[in-house]
């Protein structure tokens, strides 16, 4: 598979590029490039000059504010953010419940969220996952029961990224028992400022606080936040864990990544020789550099037939699989390339000012052990590596 852009693909591909040099704030880029970590104000900042530019939501149809731009557009413009290091854009309201809500959400959720998602005066967080439910999501234990014109739910959320900036989440819970446990959820939208929610946080692997725990305790949730029909939880989650899984294929990142690895690898090191210059080093970085080009001639291919009109299938738990897979072996490649110096784990290091200590070895280093700590969890999240197998085998090879 050959990918050609026309002349109109290089003219917008120079637009974007020539946007983001003029619109890009120099500190944020710094703060990206430096590998350090982001606050809330980072990231509304960013996807709000995006959103200026009519730009933040490239996949929406043009009726709810999107592009319409086409695939190899949407391409362009991933690969154009990445390589000039922007700040991911976050994911729950514009690439998750946008969907959903476009797809199964009334008139009037539309009119009320959708605006407020745009313009990242909102943001939402995801509560799927439960302390015992994470890939046996079914089995969650979240209630919702219904009282007159509204719901009372209790249980608690586990793993809820970025639960602590969220202005609303949106939840499964169990609104009914059924003998098949999928029938008896249903997708419920949550304001977090309501009465009853706490938030405890969790310190993850490279001890940063991205991840939470959220706690329900007699909440009083209107009907009217119910997206869909009561027991259709399953079938909506389903729908937006395909969005999501393309989503974590990262294909765009992966690519910006393999540049830094041959960067750091190909200094000389004692001796005048590079890493570059190993045999065994080359052969586990071209491995790496062929699965991603599969990687992104699947990626484009998924992305050829969503704009066909084809639903996502079981190409969104492959893209998940080897997406994740590549991003914690590039993880890999670069702490091998900094060798001995990845090894203090120097926390501080991820904050902004760290640079006014003596640092132990080059800038760079620093980093990368907490990161490579954090991607571990890559394998899990959106579904673990092991459950996208498991409904590969089933969806095509009937297993």
């Amino acid at each position: 598979m050959e990918l050609n852009f026309t002349a109109e693909d290089q003219a917008f591909r120079a637009e974007v590029r020539d946007f983001i040099e003029a619109n890009y704030p120099i500190e944020l880029k710094r703060k990206v490039e430096a590998g350090l970590e982001l606050g809330k104000d980072d990231y509304v900042r960013w996807q709000k000059i995006l959103h200026a530019k009519g730009w933040i939501a490239p996949k929406w149809p043009v009726e709810f504010g999107g592009t319409g731009w086409s695939p190899t557009q949407r391409y362009i413009f991933e690969e154009e953010l990445t390589a000039a290091s922007t700040p991911r854009i976050i994911p729950f309201g514009l690439a998750m419940l946008g969907p959903v809500l476009m797809e199964y959400g009334s008139k009037s959720q539309q009119a009320r969220y959708l605006p407020d998602i745009l313009s990242s005066d909102t943001w939402w967080a995801q509560g799927y996952s439960e302390p015992g439910a994470g890939s046996d999501l079914a089995s969650l234990k979240t209630r919702a029961e219904p009282q007159g014109d509204h719901y009372l739910v209790n249980g608690s959320k586990i793993w809820t990224t970025y639960g602590h900036y969220a202005d609303w989440i949106f939840c499964l819970v169990r609104t009914s028992q059924e003998e098949k446990k999928q029938k008896g959820i249903s997708f419920l939208l949550i304001d977090m400022n309501d009465p009853g929610i706490s938030v405890a946080p969790i310190i993850t692997a490279d001890g940063k606080h991205v991840v939470n725990q959220v706690f329900f305790e007699d909440v009083r949730v209107p009907k009217e936040n119910l997206v869909g029909e009561e027991g259709a939880g399953w079938t909506i989650a389903k729908f937006l864990l395909g969005h999501e899984r393309t989503n974590i294929a990262g294909v765009a990142a992966s690519k910006r990544q393999v540049l830094r690895i041959k960067e750091i690898a190909g200094r000389e090191q004692s001796g005048g020789r590079s890493l570059l210059q190993d045999q065994r080093y080359r052969d586990k970085l071209s491995q790496l550099e062929i699965e991603l080009l599969a990687l992104e001639y699947t990626n484009l291919r998924v992305l050829s037939a969503e704009a066909a009109g084809q639903q996502i299938g079981p190409e969104a738990s492959l893209l998940k699989v080897k997406g994740t897979e590549v991003q914690q072996r590039i993880t890999e490649l670069l702490v091998e390339a900094v060798g001995y110096y990845a090894l203090p784990y120097d926390l501080d290091a991820l904050r902004f000012g760290w640079q006014e200590r003596e640092p132990i070895g080059p800038d760079y280093a620093a980093v990368l052990a907490p990161h490579y700590f954090d991607w571990r969890k890559s394998s899990i999240y959106g579904g673990s590596n092991e459950i996208q197998k498991n409904i590969i085998s089933k969806a095509v090879l009937g297993l």
